[in-house]
């Protein structure tokens, strides 16, 4: 059952994979993460990722059954900013406000999966996402997270999506 990004910051904390990394790379820090929450399947995800500032490299460590760092490409070498581990996500609250803004732009369907990025851009730290609803409906969202408020929704189709690729 999905948490909050607290829960899995102190299970990646209490590890001793993450143990070794911070011993090894003490100058990184948390700069995203990556969730799946599947309502259907129940086969949700959840990623952390953590800059180092010395060498410019991303790991990303997955926590689904056991705990794995993956090293990642860090496309156009940028630098990515530091989210505080302090920073608070309810995963229910998120989805609560999701249904919320559905209700009120009225649309249809039933959430079968969420995605989420959490991320930091010019200082304010966002939940990016993409919301799979039944009838082959997608959602775009972004979420500020300070706010707790919804500053993108956008409703789309599956079949949107597919004949946008086939005029390519």
């Amino acid at each position: 059952m999905i948490m909050n990004l607290q829960f899995y910051l102190e299970k990646l904390n209490d590890s001793d994979e993450f143990g070794d990394f911070i011993r090894e790379n003490p100058k990184a820090y948390f700069c995203s993460g990556f969730f799946v929450i599947d309502k259907e399947k129940n086969d949700n995800k959840t990623h952390l990722d953590f800059f180092n500032p010395n060498n410019g490299n991303i790991f990303s460590f997955q926590l689904e059954e056991e705990i794995k760092v993956v090293s990642l490409e860090n496309s156009g070498n940028r630098v990515l900013e530091e989210i505080s581990r302090e920073t608070e996500v309810e995963f229910m609250e998120i989805e609560k406000l999701i249904l919320a803004e559905m209700e009120k732009q009225k649309v249809n369907g039933k959430i079968q999966k969420i995605i989420l990025s959490i991320q930091k851009n010019s200082g304010e730290t966002l939940l990016a996402g993409t919301v799979f609803l039944s009838m082959f409906g997608l959602l775009k969202v972004s979420i500020s997270i300070p706010k707790g408020e919804i500053k993108e929704f956008e409703k789309k189709s599956f079949f949107d999506i597919v004949s946008f690729g086939k005029k390519k």
